[in-house]
Formats: structure tokens, C-alpha cells, sequence
């Protein structure tokens, strides 16, 4: 009996779940019904309205053209008639002429004859018949003004509803990544005079090859392309890939999105380790500002978690995504890595070969400022360029300004105007280390090293603050100054 009951219970909870089913699907015709109501009035409006909009065009056609005959009809009638009123004057002007001959000759004898002669023949030499045109200035033919609608009509008579475009295929042999832009180019499998733009989709990837239906990041969209190709500038490379797909779109419909590719956006991605940096020093994600407080504050919250308040490296944050194997851990202990007048912050990714790249804007009232890169090993009471273990530029502004490039307590000083954000590129494998005015990609210095460790960025500040801007590739311009020889030829040689 119990088992009947159990059967029973699972026959009356399968037909509860179909009985819903059926009524969502219920529902779901019956939207789908009034959808097709308003849908269907909607594209007859717009029929009527391409329809009358082709209709006034015509109309407005017509009217010019038959204006255009009208004063061409015009304009010939006043030139004939003008002409017909001339050739009727000249007429009679001749006809009078004759009567005065035909009576001039029939009295020959008479003593005046011989002035009467000369007198006709000086009139005849006047008269207007003989000054005038016999050829029409216009001719009555019309038919400059006809026209032929015969391949209008085959076009209009072949007039259909707009197809569904087809779906657009990215041309990767001519798509570009450089300096931090993304130029995709993509053509149509078929010609579509239909089409009257594209939309682009684009989004970020840890992920190399076809794209993950699940992606934590979202896909970006671009409307209203009008050329088959598209620029992306002033992107941000903080992953190692790029996704994009492409649509087409008539003013009816959008068709189906591209095959979706993936591009590798090679760039130099790190964050400020927090757990480096002095206790003066307030760090946020890639910004710091130094504050004359910070070493208290960090005290009283060390003791308030009993010791457990040490900021954790962005290195373990779940907000960094997939780590680079290059990403380095925690330094020694927490944020008094740096100590005493060593105002120092490192980053988080180790540099042992290839080029880098990556742009630091500091606050010019900064009284000092540093940027550079050094060895895991620099010590904790070291400042930047006063040891083998690091290569700075420095900016000083206290009680004088002085900029100058630092490396193992040797110093040079720089003519060049110091710039509110400097450039950084890093060879490792060639040993150089140089720097530039960002804004213009002058250079100002190279150092010219061998690296027997690996690097990472490296900066300090006093009163004062500055912002880093990683994800950079290296700059064309930078690769064609190398490429040269500017950055070994210049006035600017190795301090070791």
C-alpha cells in the first residue's frame, strides 16, 4: 500500500511539473501572439512609410523634371518667336523694296530714274533680309527631356524584404596590435550594399584560443562602424588576450555575430607591492602618497589585530585574477619592508628577460621622487641608486631643483627639463635601462648594465605622490630609438 502511495505521489508531482510547463509554454504563445501583432503593425508602418517616403521623391522628381521642360519650352518659344518676329519685319521691309523697284523700272525714261536706281540699290544694300539668319537659333526638338525607367522599374519590380546579412569574417593577417592599440579588419563572404553598419565586441582573457562561452569580464560594444575595419586605441593590455567578434547590420535587422578570435596583447602588467613599501607610504592598487603618519597608523592597527594587521600583498588578492608565474611573493615581512629614509615601494613582477615598458606621473610638488628598477636583494635601510643593487632617475626639489640619474652612490646630472611623466623601458637581456619624457619619447637617460639578478620596478617619494600606469607595450618610437642605436650613442653612458 505504501508503495502505491509513494508511486502515486511521484505520478501526481510529475503531472504538477508538466501542468506548469504547459501553462509557462501557454504563456509563452500567448506573448508570442500579441508579439506578432505588434511586431507585424510595426513593419507595416515602416513599409508604408519607405513606401511613401519613395512616392514623395518621385513626386519631388517629377516636378523638377517637368519645371526643367516647362522653361526649356519657354525659353525656345521667346527665341523663335523672336526670330519669326524679325524675319516678318525684314519681309515686308523687302516686299516694299520690290513694289518700289518693279515701279521704279517701269518708268526707266522718265529724267529721275537714274537717282530712284541708286536710291533701291542703297536700300536693298540695307535691308534686313539680306543681314538675316535663314537658320532657327533653337531646334523644336524635345526629346533631350525624355527619360527611360525601364532599369528603375526592373529594380523596384525586384524589390524585396531586407535578408538577413551574413555573418562578417575577421581578416587576422591584417589585424594589427601595437602600442596599445588593436586595429581588427574584417571583410563580408558576400558583397551586401544592404549593410549600413557594424558592431564590435571585445573583451579581455587570461584564456588563449576560441573564447569561454563563461568569462568573468563582459563584452564590451562599439555601434556604428561604417568601414570594414576599426581602431581601438589607449587600451589597457592587464590581460594576456583579447576576444573580439564582429556583426553587420541593414536598417532592418542585425545578422549573426563573426567566428570570434583572439588576440595575444603582449604587455608588461604588474602592481605596487604594499607589503615592500615604508610605513610612510599609502599605497593604492598602482598610486602611492607618501604621509607623515602612515608608520603610526600602521602601529595602531597592528596592534588593534594583534599583530595581524599586515597589508597583503596584491600578489595573493583573489582581484588579481590568474598570476603571472613571474609574480613574485610577499617580501620580508610586511609594509616596513622599506625603513629609516628609504621611502621605497617595489612592484610585484619579477623582470629576468624580454623588453618592458611602463609610465610613472608624479605630483610635481613632490620634494623628492625616484623611479627606477633594483634586485629583490636591495636592502631595507638601501635607498634607490646608492648601491649596486639599483638604477634610478631622481628628482629633487628640496631647497633646489636637481634631476639627475643615480647607480651605486654615483650620481649624473641631467639637462634636461625634468617631465610630469617619465617613460621606462627595461632590456634585461641586453642591459639597458632607459628613460624618457613620456609626452614627447624624448630620451634622457640610459643606463647600460649587466643584469646578473632579476629586476623589478622600483620607487620612492618624499612629501609628495605619483601615479603608475602599467599594461603598456613597449612604444614604436622607443623600439626605433633602440633599433638606432639613440639609446647607447647619446650623451647619456653607464655609471658603473
Amino acid at each position: 500500500m505504501e508503495d502505491q502511495r509513494e508511486a502515486l505521489r511521484k505520478i501526481i508531482t510529475t503531472l504538477a511539473v508538466k501542468n506548469e510547463e504547459i501553462q509557462t509554454f501557454i504563456y509563452s504563445l500567448k506573448q508570442m501572439l500579441l508579439n506578432v501583432e505588434a511586431n507585424s503593425t510595426k513593419v507595416q508602418e515602416d513599409l508604408e512609410a519607405e513606401f511613401q517616403s519613395l512616392t514623395s521623391l518621385l513626386e519631388e522628381l517629377k516636378e523638377g523634371m517637368l519645371m526643367k521642360i516647362k522653361q526649356d519650352r519657354a525659353s525656345r518659344t521667346y527665341e523663335l518667336q523672336n526670330q519669326l518676329a524679325a524675319c516678318t519685319r525684314a519681309l515686308e521691309s523687302s516686299e516694299e523694296l520690290l513694289e518700289t523697284a518693279n515701279q521704279t523700272l517701269q518708268a526707266a525714261d522718265s529724267e529721275d530714274f537714274p537717282q530712284a536706281a541708286k536710291q533701291i540699290k542703297d536700300g536693298v544694300t540695307m535691308a534686313p533680309a539680306f543681314r538675316l539668319s535663314l537658320k532657327a537659333k533653337v531646334s523644336d526638338n524635345m526629346s533631350h527631356l525624355m527619360v527611360d525607367f525601364a532599369q528603375e522599374r526592373q529594380m523596384l519590380q525586384a524589390l524585396k524584404f531586407l535578408p538577413v546579412p551574413s555573418a562578417p569574417v575577421i581578416d587576422l593577417a591584417e589585424s594589427l596590435v601595437a602600442d596599445n592599440c588593436v586595429t581588427l579588419v574584417w571583410r563580408m563572404p558576400d558583397e551586401d550594399s544592404k549593410i549600413d553598419h557594424y558592431v564590435l565586441e571585445y573583451r579581455r582573457t587570461n584564456f588563449e584560443g576560441p573564447p569561454r562561452l563563461k568569462e568573468d569580464q563582459p563584452w564590451m560594444v562599439i555601434e556604428g562602424i561604417r568601414q570594414t575595419e576599426h581602431t581601438l586605441t589607449g587600451l589597457k593590455f592587464d590581460m594576456k588576450y583579447m576576444n573580439f567578434r564582429v556583426k553587420a547590420c541593414n536598417k532592418a535587422v542585425a545578422g549573426e555575430f563573426s567566428e570570434p578570435v583572439t588576440l595575444e596583447t603582449p604587455a608588461f602588467m604588474f602592481r605596487l607591492d604594499a607589503s615592500t613599501s615604508h610605513q610612510n607610504l599609502r599605497v593604492e592598487d598602482l598610486s602611492v602618497e607618501w604621509d607623515a603618519m602612515g608608520g603610526k597608523v600602521q602601529d595602531i592597527k597592528a596592534r588593534e589585530k594583534d599583530g595581524k594587521g599586515r597589508t597583503a600583498s596584491p600578489v595573493n588578492s583573489p582581484a588579481r585574477g590568474t598570476p603571472s608565474p613571474k609574480r613574485m611573493s610577499s617580501g620580508r615581512g610586511g609594509r616596513d619592508r622599506f625603513t629609516a629614509e628609504s621611502y621605497t615601494v617595489l612592484g610585484d613582477t619579477l623582470i629576468d628577460g624580454g623588453e618592458h615598458y611602463w609610465e610613472v606621473r608624479f605630483e610635481p610638488d613632490s620634494k623628492a621622487f625616484g623611479v627606477g628598477v633594483a634586485y629583490r636583494s636591495l636592502g631595507r635601510f638601501e635607498q634607490l641608486g646608492k648601491t649596486a643593487a639599483s638604477w634610478c632617475l631622481h628628482v629633487n626639489n628640496w631647497l633646489q631643483v636637481s634631476f639627475m640619474a643615480k647607480h651605486a652612490n654615483k650620481v649624473k646630472v641631467l639637462d634636461n627639463p625634468v617631465p610630469d611623466c617619465l617613460g621606462v623601458h627595461c632590456d634585461f637581456h641586453q642591459g639597458l635601462l632607459s628613460f624618457y619624457n613620456a609626452r614627447t619619447r624624448h630620451l634622457l637617460h640610459t643606463f647600460k648594465a649587466k643584469f646578473t639578478q632579476p629586476l623589478l620596478p622600483a620607487f620612492t617619494v618624499w612629501c609628495g605622490s605619483f601615479q603608475v600606469t602599467a599594461g603598456l607595450q613597449v612604444p614604436s618610437s622607443v623600439r626605433c630609438l633602440q633599433k638606432r642605436g639613440s639609446a647607447t650613442s647619446s650623451s647619456n653612458t653607464s655609471l658603473t
